[in-house]
């Protein structure tokens, strides 16, 4: 019998939905394992309220320009795929599967929900 990879995650409450800006991304400070800043990584969170998911994350680190930045970028759409446009060189990331649009890189892609206005990423 095979684990289903979802079975080792759960989800985390990263913020209040309250700390999300409508439109647009903001970085949280996932912590994995132990409370060290060595063992967390960067999360951009992207609050978009007039889609069905209102809420997508992915890694905060753009792999082609190689900083901290996807959440600065500016969200929006090429045909039905919701992106986000690195403020580097421009590389539209796709919020629903982390990957680049115009090169063979991804993100990490987190799944993520609102609960009780608490906003959750499966990790």
């Amino acid at each position: 019998m095979s684990l289903n990879s979802e079975n080792s995650q759960q989800w985390q409450t990263i913020c209040h939905l309250d700390d999300l800006v409508s439109n647009a991304g903001v970085c949280a400070l996932l912590e994995q394992g132990s409370s060290s800043l060595n063992d967390s990584e960067q999360v951009a969170i992207f609050h978009l309220p007039n889609t069905k998911q209102q809420v997508y994350a992915i890694g905060n680190y753009d792999p082609i320009g190689q900083a901290n930045v996807l959440y600065r970028g500016i969200v929006g759409s090429i045909g039905e795929e919701l992106v986000v446009a690195s403020p580097l060189y421009k590389q539209h990331f796709s919020l629903q599967t982390g990957l680049c649009l115009q090169e063979s890189v991804s993100v990490k892609n987190y799944p993520a929900r609102i609960v009780d206005q608490q906003v959750q990423l499966l990790v």
